[in-house]
């Protein structure tokens, strides 16, 4: 983080960073951040097509998300010990030039072998954003306003899962499926210009290795409990996300008989709210000691709601707007979830924690179907969100957890 020089007799207090230099970074790193979830989609959402035109089964298309979150948790681990050897910056610009090629591969697509093509070039590219973004913040924000730029990165990450289907499927309402991907590429290529035109915001400072170390010393942190605890914290409440974003469609219509097209609101519903938490999560992260505590109450509120939704006691509009509800409260704590990480990250380790830590994410998005998907083909529908209440909770001890090391340390 860069500071303005102080004059003489204040030598030891340095002036308080510019609101626009601050500014200038979250804005940029969220531009990255919301083309990153965008790129979640890039393929999802035409599905349908995809099946009609290349006859194509629902397993074959379910597994072009399965490539792209197995290979994006794995390389998410790996990039962040690149990111602390040469930098965010570079791996930043290397991230867009593959989402760029991962569009070009499904608009040239003549069959299966090219959607998988596109589904491994977006997830090398997903791989190092986590890492990049909070080696950024970390470095070129100021303290008291991290918060507020944690708060902007969850929020233009849930703009960025909003975006995509209103994109891709607008476009080839007008025309067709291969010019939503062309238009894809020119979106990626203007971001790319603009990170570029504004590269000086993205600089890190490479912390130096220790002469004489090893490489078993960039792995030292992973003997630290907190670090696995965090993996953890994420992968529980990520689960529960998986089960709304999956599942709360189906589980809507086969209980209460909502309409497919009034319960698809429902995870569009929980999207905005969770945008409007972290909205609000970021004045409370920017004036909480506590922030494990911030997390708990939170995840709790979230668990306790989505629970009752899993009773049906409420029917199903009241059922929706639960859920929409438990959107609006984990959203609350996104951002003091991030700041409990920065606090348990060793310096010069940034982008190798948080790497591991956010890989967490993408091993439940990988889980979750595999354990409430069982539940699902039984029918057992409640107990399905229950299981998504149950994972939040467990996610709150574990939050707990970092908290108490952290304030140990």
């Amino acid at each position: 983080m860069s500071t303005v020089p102080t004059e003489a007799g204040s030598a030891h207090a340095p002036a308080p960073v510019p609101w626009q230099r601050d500014a200038t970074v979250i804005g940029l790193v969220g531009l990255a951040h919301a083309t990153s979830h965008f790129s979640h989609l890039l393929l999802a959402p035409l599905f349908p097509l995809f099946m009609r035109e290349f006859g194509l089964s629902f397993s074959q298309v379910g597994l072009l998300t399965s490539v792209f979150f197995v290979i994006s948790g794995v390389g998410q681990a790996l990039s962040g010990f690149l990111v602390d050897r040469v930098g965010a910056r570079p791996v930043l610009f290397g991230s867009i030039l593959l989402f760029m090629g991962s569009a070009l591969a499904a608009a040239l697509s003549h069959g299966y072998t090219g959607l998988l093509l596109a589904a491994v070039l977006a997830g090398l590219g997903n791989a190092p954003f986590h890492p990049v973004d909070f080696s950024i913040l970390n470095q070129r924000v100021s303290p008291p306003r991290l918060g507020h730029a944690f708060s902007a990165h969850g929020l233009t990450g849930n703009l960025g899962w909003a975006l995509a289907p209103v994109f891709l499927v607008g476009i080839t309402a007008l025309g067709n499926w291969r010019w939503a991907y062309w238009a894809a590429i020119a979106v990626y290529a203007g971001v790319l210009a603009v990170l570029w035109w504004q590269r000086e915001h993205l600089h890190t400072e490479v912390v130096p290795r220790r002469q004489g170390a090893s490489r078993a010393d960039d792995l030292a942190f992973l003997r630290l409990p907190v670090v696995w605890w965090c993996f953890v914290f994420f992968l529980l409440s990520t689960m529960t996300l998986a089960v709304v974003q999956t599942y709360s469609v189906s589980i809507l219509k086969a209980v209460h008989a909502v309409p497919f097209e009034t319960a698809t609101l429902t995870v569009t519903a929980y999207m905005l709210a969770g945008a409007a938490g972290m909205f609000v999560g970021g004045f409370v992260a920017a004036r909480a000691r506590a922030v494990d505590r911030v997390v708990a109450w939170a995840m709790a509120a979230g668990a306790a709601l989505m629970l009752l939704a899993a009773t049906g006691w409420l029917g199903g509009g009241g059922s929706m707007a639960l859920l929409a509800i438990t959107g609006l409260a984990v959203g609350i704590g996104g951002p003091s979830r991030d700041m409990l990480i920065k606090r348990a990250t060793p310096k010069g380790a940034t982008g190798r924690v948080y790497g591991t830590v956010y890989s967490g994410l993408d091993t439940g998005f990988a889980i979750a179907p595999l354990v409430f998907g069982v539940l699902m083909d039984h029918g057992w529908y409640a107990a399905t969100l229950a299981g998504g209440a149950v994972t939040l909770a467990l996610a709150v001890g574990a939050a707990l957890a970092v908290g108490g090391r952290t304030r140990a340390a």
